[in-house]
């Protein structure tokens, strides 16, 4: 019976070192002796921020697309004929290069130690700070996924309804009003000619332009991706061109003008499940840290704690011993 019950008492000890332990703000202190692994991830974003701040953009997307397929698990980082790097909504996800030189001067300082599903996070949430948004406390302690499949990526067109949307965004375990914030860092983003020309020239095939798009921007956006053109352009999806590479809520602002470029982004300023939440963060002084809120909760959707996943010694490949 004694003898029994100690062996209970191991498996349950056991399955608690293997099972998921919470991420932490302040995970690496002590994890690489005096060296702050925060500060050296910051320090290479600054550098890439000053000589292009539309890293910022590319960053929130790459933490956007690797969150909501398996989690935020670095899967997305993976090369591979058939990784996710190869699906469509991905071929154009940038800011690899930037990841891949954080985590080759952090395995030189500890090998070993800090994941690339962490970097991410921070590399992200350092972005954000220095083109005005919140410098929130990023809770770390992530390991990094062993899977990447095209097949697995199912991320939200920009054309779905907003109630599509919200289903896509719940399944993540994110509010409509994370949804909503979520959308918002669109204030840094840009989108190609070919994402929104319908609504330019053949919306729901009537031949006219969206009647939900201010007819000004309309005439404007059409100089600048005229039909049939050999070039794919790009536009900013905040439309205030003093505030285009800015975290602030001017995005909300804009579509409340009916200036929204994407079909989605103008939708939430519409439906009468978001307009009231987009017209509160249009007018609010905090919009900074409520972003930052929903950037924390999105960080946190299927993470691999504790024994699960691994800690690559290159983000572009599983370990191999």
């Amino acid at each position: 019976m004694k003898a029994t019950l100690i062996t209970m008492i191991l498996l349950i000890l056991a399955f608690t070192v293997a099972s998921q332990g919470p991420l932490q703000v302040g995970f690496y202190k002590g994890k690489c002796g005096s060296i702050d692994i925060e500060s050296i991830i910051g320090g290479i974003v600054h550098s890439r921020f000053v000589k292009d701040p539309t890293v910022v953009a590319a960053l929130l997307r790459m933490q956007f697309h690797d969150c909501f397929v398996n989690g935020c698990d670095a899967s997305l980082l993976l090369d591979g004929e058939s990784s996710e790097k190869t699906a469509p909504p991905n071929l154009s996800v940038r800011g690899y290069d930037i990841i891949d030189e954080v985590k080759t001067v952090l395995e030189k300082a500890c090998p070993r130690i800090v994941s690339c599903a962490d970097i991410i996070i921070a590399a992200t949430r350092d972005a954000i700070a220095f083109a005005g948004g919140s410098r929130y406390k990023v809770q770390m302690g992530r390991r990094d996924g062993k899977v990447s499949l095209a097949s697995n990526v199912d991320l939200p067109n920009p054309t779905i309804p907003v109630d599509q949307s919200i289903t896509a965004f719940q399944k993540k375990g994110l509010s409509v009003t994370d949804m909503v914030l979520l959308l918002g860092g669109h204030t840094v983003g840009i989108a190609h000619c070919s994402l929104f020309s319908d609504r330019l020239y053949n919306f729901n095939g009537t031949g006219s332009p969206d009647p939900a798009m201010d007819s000004g921007l309309v005439s404007a956006l059409k100089l600048r991706c005229p039909q049939k053109s050999k070039v794919d352009n790009t536009v900013n999806l905040d439309q205030n061109s003093q505030s285009s590479n800015t975290v602030d809520n001017s995005f909300y602002k804009q579509i409340l003008m009916n200036r929204g470029i994407l079909k989605i982004d103008q939708s939430i300023a519409l439906d009468n499940k978001t307009r009231d939440i987009v017209s509160s963060i249009a007018n609010a002084f905090n919009f900074t840290s409520q972003f930052s809120n929903a950037m924390i909760k999105m960080g946190a959707i299927q993470v691999l704690t504790g024994a699960n996943g691994e800690i690559r010694k290159s983000c572009k490949a599983v370990n191999t011993s």
